[in-house]
């Protein structure tokens, strides 16, 4: 679901696989019968790595840890139930040469950047979380079922509640399951973001949000993976001279069947219209050109501008079980720095993660020529972008917080910050840390008529 804002070297050792022109469909039975065996339920390698430097799953602990102090679906920050870990080292532009193959291009350009001050504390593994049973019943269900469909922009005989593809062989496959993980199905939050100048003069948005996701709602688990994906309500607060303008959203699940709808609210006239557009590399207001549309999440939307590649997967240091960064007692002061967000805030963790790599069609028109997603196995969420102009130079480096979400018992988008190398400016993006209340999920209090256009001038009153 998009969230829109309304303010102002060495070889990477990457595991090729075998890829058939033609999509996939399904897996035979005794590729599936792998999930919950040598895979986890969701399709992710159990084991450890062969020097152990990435743990083994435990999957230990479903929803709330034991000796945790939580109130789910309240707003609480999240609560780290690994405040006692320590760094195990920190790679610097005076070390990088010992890491490099273990990081994308957008971080390596971030240390030539900012070689004095930018840093990756890489701390202990930890795989510790697991799904409710029955998203690993329903990613079951699809690996033996779901099929790509209208030349990748949809699913066919897939269901809700589950992972899509939890053993993908292609890189239209890969996409969509980062498109639809299991994740809330209502989240509501008001939050900040940052538009950080090379200068540090930052220039400041605020919005209050509600998104619901219904095909991600329990009760609807095993049906039909169809209808609407994800509704949206963005009401601005700040800058003051955009305050009360909000923009509602539409998400489909087919994108051959249906477009994003989305219509706006302009206060001064009191009027609803719908937007002729709204995605791909629009601009994202109040980011000064930083983020699109589409690149919310890292990547949002329709796929179809662009030819997806399964690379394979690689060991990188990414971040993982993010929860000190969103601490209500960080500070924005003492997190958005000038250049890039303070390192002591940050959480790498050597991880396998999955390379999607997407190039523009011939034909199509985007600002990026080509973006290459990261997508962290245990979550099927992509991490880190790296995106190239049309030109293929690369132009900005993407970088997005998970944590696991005691609530809904599966990882949460949390901060991220989008980076222009040229420039070395930066979106500091979905801030709540100074925020009374972080992400409210799942209270089922979002009601589908506070979703549509005619009732968008009632919210406003």
């Amino acid at each position: 679901m998009t969230r829109s804002f309304s303010f102002a070297p060495t070889a990477v050792a990457v595991v090729a696989l075998t890829l058939s022109a033609a999509a996939w469909a399904k897996v035979p039975a005794g590729e599936a019968d792998r999930l919950g065996k040598d895979l986890t339920c969701v399709g992710a390698e159990k084991a450890a790595n062969k020097d152990g430097t990435i743990p083994d799953y435990s999957g230990k602990w479903l929803g709330t840890p034991a000796g945790i102090q939580y109130k789910p679906n309240e707003g609480m920050h999240p609560v780290d139930p690994y405040k006692d870990d320590k760094p195990l080292f920190t790679i610097t532009a005076q070390n990088l040469g010992q890491y490099e193959s273990k990081l994308s291009d957008g971080q390596k350009a971030m240390f030539k950047k900012f070689p004095q001050t930018f840093r990756i504390p890489v701390y202990p593994g930890r795989r510790d979380f697991r799904y409710p049973d029955f998203v690993c019943q329903h990613s079951k269900t699809n690996a033996l079922n779901a099929e790509i469909s209208d030349g990748g922009l949809g699913i066919a005989k897939g269901v809700k509640g589950g992972v899509v593809f939890p053993i993908p062989k292609t890189g239209d496959e890969l996409l969509m399951n980062h498109t639809f993980p299991y994740r809330a199905f209502e989240d509501v939050i008001t939050r900040d973001a940052g538009n950080v100048l090379s200068n540090g003069t930052v220039s400041w948005g605020r919005q209050y949000n509600r998104s619901a996701g219904q095909n991600n709602n329990p009760r609807v688990a095993g049906q039909p993976l169809e209808g609407i994906q994800a509704n949206n309500i963005g009401f601005t607060l700040l800058p003051e001279r955009e305050k009360g303008g909000m923009t509602l959203s539409q998400e489909p699940i087919n994108f051959a069947k249906a477009k994003r709808l989305a219509w706006s609210y302009d206060p001064g006239t009191r009027r609803v219209r719908q937007l002729p557009e709204f995605g791909f590399d629009q601009p994202l207001g109040g980011t000064g050109g930083k983020m699109t549309i589409d690149s919310d999440r890292l990547f949002n939307g329709s796929p179809e501008r662009y030819t997806w590649k399964l690379i394979g997967k690689q060991e990188m240091y990414i971040p993982a079980n993010t929860y000190k960064l969103h601490a209500n007692t960080v500070k924005y002061a003492d997190l958005v720095k000038p250049g890039h967000a303070n390192p002591d805030y940050m959480r790498y963790e050597l991880r396998r993660v999955w390379v999607l790599e997407g190039t523009l069609k011939e034909g199509f028109r985007h600002l990026y020529g080509k973006r290459v997603l990261h997508i962290d196995e245990d979550t099927w969420q992509a991490v880190m972008s790296d995106y190239y102009d049309a030109r293929g130079q690369l132009w900005q480096w993407g970088v997005l917080n998970y944590y696991y979400a005691f609530d809904m018992s599966a990882w949460q988008a949390g901060t991220s910050f989008y980076h222009d190398l040229n420039s070395g400016g930066y979106v500091a993006y979905n801030l709540f840390q100074g925020r009374e209340k972080g992400p409210i999920l799942n209270t089922g209090m979002l009601k589908p008529e506070i979703f549509t256009p005619e009732a968008l001038r009632g919210q406003a009153n």
